[in-house]
This record gives structure tokens, sequence and C-alpha cells, in this order.
């Protein structure tokens, strides 16, 4: 497994919201880095304000283990009074949030801007 550096997956920043891409695979062999990098990114915002923007545009799967990631970055975010939208995932992705009730945890966004 290879290491996501916090560098490689930042794709913008604002003073008040960050915008990382997720892999092309969120799944068991990514989640501990990729979860690692979106922590180092919601440090980077200010406690109880921010905003972490997730970019799924790429991302062709997700499993379980990717869902249990995109949990503990939205509890994280939860404890620093932080949100986190995921942005342009797949409608096969968007099925899975809305099955396990987990869409109402984040903020929901089609397409990239």
């Amino acid at each position: 497994m290879s290491p996501m550096p916090m560098e490689n997956t930042l794709m913008s920043t604002r003073p008040m919201e960050k915008t990382m891409a997720a892999p092309e695979r969120l799944d068991l062999e990514s989640r501990t880095a990729f979860r690692r990098a979106a922590g180092e990114v919601l440090d980077l915002l200010a406690e109880g304000a921010g905003r972490l923007v997730i970019d799924l545009s790429g991302t062709r799967s997700v499993d379980s283990a990717g869902l249990g990631a995109l949990m503990l970055i939205q509890r994280k975010a939860a404890e620093r009074r932080q949100t986190v939208c995921l942005r342009g995932a797949n409608e096969e992705l968007r099925f899975l949030l809305v099955l396990t009730k987990l869409d109402d945890l984040f903020e929901l966004e089609t397409g990239v801007s």
C-alpha cells in the first residue's frame, strides 16, 4: 500500500474551505492513507469553522472500508465543528449513501467546481 501524501490530494485551498481528491478506488487498501490525509486537511481548517470538500469525480469504486473511512472523516470534522461535502459522487455511490442512510451525514454536491 502506498501512502497518500496530503500534497498529492489537496486540490484547492480557500481560507474556510479545502478541497481534496479521493483515490480512484476508495477501499481497504487505500482507506488508511486517505483518512490520514483528510485528517491533515481538516487540521488546516480552524476549529469551529471550515468545510472539507472531498472530490469523488475520479473515484470509480467504494467498498465498505471506504464508506467507513468517509464516516470517520465526518466524525472528526463533527468533533471539530466542521462540515464535509462529497462532490461529484457517481450514481452508484450516491445510491449506496442513501441506502446506508449516510447521505444525511454529508453535504452532497453534483459535478465539480
